[in-house]
């Protein structure tokens, strides 16, 4: 079990139980003090993260997983005397240049109960807005002092935890902010007395900060500060003082505090300042240890039948109750994919769950999806190349018109509405999904409508175009935890954007990329346009394209000519800032297409190099592969009903489709392993009791065999419930044939368990109504 950072194994948990029977006077710091030991959990500088174990300690108390000892209230520690009163403080106008004031010196304030630290703390709520603190995390605090005495005080302590200002300044992705986050400081707190009037001294003040912290701060937590942030409310203040010294502004809050779950948006906006205290700050906090990749995949043959407690038990919901929640949610959701959310609950009971999770204030589909996408990771790293393939779809909800914050999709204002899904799916070469590594989704405003005629003039930070930039960056994070993997996005016509390609090749570690052509670009001089250079290449061979069956049309093989050149990319006229790109261009046309068909005319333009014909076929069965998304949103939206959610809100609905999402991968996935494996025993995705009612069912004999079937077999055999013929012509199950399948499977299953008394005889709650418009 993972908590606060560290795995608290069965095997702690139970020295732990263990020495709260035989001490049970212990007190709960001894106990936090004798984990630390057992777990070497530590600060950088050696001593024991007592804090965050008691925190963690309690968090296994309120589950019930430990029982902890009492609270010693009567031996809470005191000041020694008692309560002392704040000490009196003389402050005496000052008013001189700051080379007349004598000197100015930092007093680095020590305990709680240090002359020093009661004068800081009158001091601070005295005159400065918010008080003493308490401060969060971990802290320093100086007293300002010279030859005339006090002129004020500064507190420097933990880092906001996610502030988009600075995190886009930063560029780091949420794994590096995790394990880096330690290495920012807050300025949180900065007085001058009002009495002090010199100019000058408040900049001159932090350039003495921006000396003495770092050793300060390595002698109290083994490590130097990164980066130094600070925040300035702008109705109070104007930063001009940290701007003097040389910070750096970065942007503005949201108006969101700490504590601001609700999104009530009550703290005023702030300016944000940073200081990096090294040349490579951005560098040194973008960097992920590589063991923060756990590869838990299980090697082919092995069992992992509960593969919603793999992919989502140890998602950090904030309670592990509503973890379990989700587990149970994901399973039903899995065992009747077109099922309404009261049909696949089954229970009056689990339906009301299943609401109040979507309703959850702390919900989200981020939250939801965090998990899996560790999992995906876990999967992806197994492999020397994967392809992230991006791609676009709308959901339509204007069947629920009451359905609130929801946004135009089409090209009319007041036409359909609903929302607008940017997913990032991971391929192997050969096709199977192996799982999402980024999901955007969004409501378009109404007022924003017509955008487009202006989009010349915005930034890409300000188009939807930017959702492509966003999920390459998600791409790099994967890239960067899993460097012996290569991975490469993959995108259509849509993706076809300069900026994106300037992305690709900022740094030499970042992922590759591969879009398929839609303008006919300006090339460097001498080369002309994209595609006359190209189409003047010889033919480098003639390779066969397998072209999937798209509405009526079936499927086919096609024999593209190839070409490929090198070739570089002049900037557009109005994004002079940009530099000419270098890149390769791969030309696959097809000359004899059958009649009333379409002939293939793929422009690929990538990163990779593309040398000789191998490559540029490679090239081409790599964006093949791009299909697969196209076949995984039909899955999500005819096989997942994601469509018919009636949840009334957006925020509702998002949440919802995270969980369909994750259901709508594993029917596609299963349905490519079985293709890809098909020898492997179907214990590999199916419980021992749905296996065994499923061989019952289709043989009719009530005495399952006494080895599982393969694969492949299970598969076909559930395939065929949903109305799979098998012929020789068939090929292989798609994916409608397996969630159709699915649905009846589980309804044999629970049969299967009430005749073999595996499961209680009836449900303890009345189900809800089979009608398939109920709910």
């Amino acid at each position: 079990m993972l908590i606060c950072g560290q795995n608290f194994t069965d095997e702690v948990i139970q020295k732990i139980r263990v020495t709260v029977e035989s001490e049970p006077t212990i007190s709960r710091r001894a106990l936090s003090l004798r984990v630390c030991e057992w777990l070497d959990w530590r600060t950088p500088n050696g001593k024991p993260k007592e804090m965050s174990c008691r925190v963690a300690l309690l968090r296994l108390h309120r589950q019930g997983i430990v029982k902890l000892p009492e609270c010693n209230v009567n031996g809470l520690s005191a000041p020694k005397g008692g309560k002392k009163d704040p000490p009196i403080v003389q402050i005496e106008p000052v008013r001189c240049n700051l080379k007349d004031l004598g000197g100015v010196e930092l007093i680095r304030v020590g305990s709680r109960e240090s002359k020093a630290s009661r004068v800081w703390n009158a001091l601070m709520d005295r005159y400065h807005y918010l008080g003493a603190g308490p401060l969060c995390g971990a802290q320093m605090r100086y007293l300002i002092k010279s030859p005339y005495g006090w002129l004020g005080g500064l507190a420097f302590s933990g880092a906001a935890w996610r502030v988009e200002a600075r995190d886009g300044w930063i560029g780091w992705g949420d794994w590096a902010r995790k394990e880096n986050l330690s290495k920012v400081v807050c300025n949180s707190r900065f007085l001058i007395l009002p009495q002090v009037k010199v100019s000058n001294l408040a900049s001159h003040v932090l350039s003495l900060c921006v000396r003495q912290l770092p050793q300060d701060w390595l002698e109290r937590y083994g490590f130097e500060p990164v980066l130094l942030e600070t925040f300035v409310e702008r109705d109070r203040f104007q930063g001009t003082c940290y701007r003097a010294a040389n910070w750096q502004y970065v942007g503005t809050t949201c108006g969101r505090g700490r504590q601001d779950r609700d999104h009530t948006h009550s703290v005023p906006i702030k300016d944000v300042y940073v200081f990096p205290m090294r040349k490579d700050a951005r560098r040194v906090l973008c960097c992920e240890p590589l063991q923060g990749v756990v590869r838990c995949e299980p090697e082919q043959g092995v069992e992992t039948q509960d593969w919603a407690e793999d992919e989502f038990g140890e998602a950090d919901l904030g309670d592990r109750r509503l973890t379990k929640r989700l587990v149970g949610i994901v399973r039903d959701f899995y065992a009747r994919p077109q099922a309404s959310v009261p049909q696949a609950c089954q229970t009056r009971a689990k339906t009301k769950a299943a609401y109040r999770f979507f309703d959850h204030p702390k919900m989200g589909m981020d939250k939801v999806l965090e998990q899996h996408y560790e999992a995906t990771l876990a999967r992806v790293g197994q492999g020397p190349v994967v392809l992230a393939v991006q791609d676009t779809t709308s959901l339509n909800y204007s069947t629920h018109p009451a359905t609130e914050n929801l946004g135009p999709i089409g090209s009319c204002l007041d036409g359909i509405i609903g929302l607008l899904l940017h997913d990032t799916m991971a391929f192997n070469p050969d096709g199977t999904p192996l799982g999402l590594l980024d999901v955007q989704c969004w409501a378009r405003d109404p007022e924003d409508f017509g955008k487009k005629t202006r989009r010349h003039e915005l930034p890409i930070e300000q188009k939807e175009s930017n959702r492509w930039l966003i999920s390459f960056r998600k791409v790099a994070e994967a890239q960067r935890r899993s460097p012996k993997t290569t991975f490469v996005s993959v995108g259509d016509r849509e993706a076809d954007i300069y900026e994106l390609f300037e992305l690709a090749l900022r740094q030499p570690s970042a992922p590759k990329l591969l879009v398929r052509a839609s303008h006919n670009r300006l090339l460097a001089e001498g080369q002309g346009h994209l595609w006359e250079k190209v189409s003047e290449q010889e033919i480098s061979g003639i390779q066969e394209v397998l072209v999937p069956r798209r509405g009526n049309r079936p499927a086919r093989v096609a024999r593209p000519e190839v070409r490929f050149a090198e070739i570089t990319l002049k900037p557009p006229k109005r994004k002079p800032r940009f530099r000419e790109l270098t890149i390769w261009a791969v030309l696959a046309q097809e000359v004899e297409a059958p009649q009333d068909v379409e002939p293939i005319e793929w422009m690929l333009l990538t990163t990779c190099q593309v040398t000789t014909f191998d490559e540029a076929i490679e090239k081409l069965a790599w964006y093949a592969v791009r299909w697969g998304i196209e076949v995984y949103h039909r899955t999500l939206k005819s096989g997942c009903k994601i469509e018919e959610r009636q949840l009334g809100h957006a925020d509702r609905i998002e949440t919802c489709l995270a969980i369909d999402l994750v259901v709508a991968w594993r029917i596609f996935h299963l349905t490519k392993l079985g293709r890809e494996t098909p020898d492997v025993p179907c214990t590999v995705f199916f419980e021992e009791s749905e296996w065994k009612s499923l061989t019952a069912y289709i043989t009719q004999n009530p005495i399952p065999p006494d080895r599982p079937p393969t694969l492949r077999e299970a598969i076909r055999m559930v395939a065929s419930l949903g109305g799979f013929l098998g012929r020789n012509s068939d090929g292989e199950p798609g994916t409608k044939s397996l969630w159709l399948g699915l649905q009846r499977l589980d309804d044999i299953t629970t049969m299967w368990k009430v005749m073999t008394n595996l499961h209680v005889p009836y449900p303890q709650e009345p189900p809800v109504s089979s009608n398939p418009g109920y709910g």
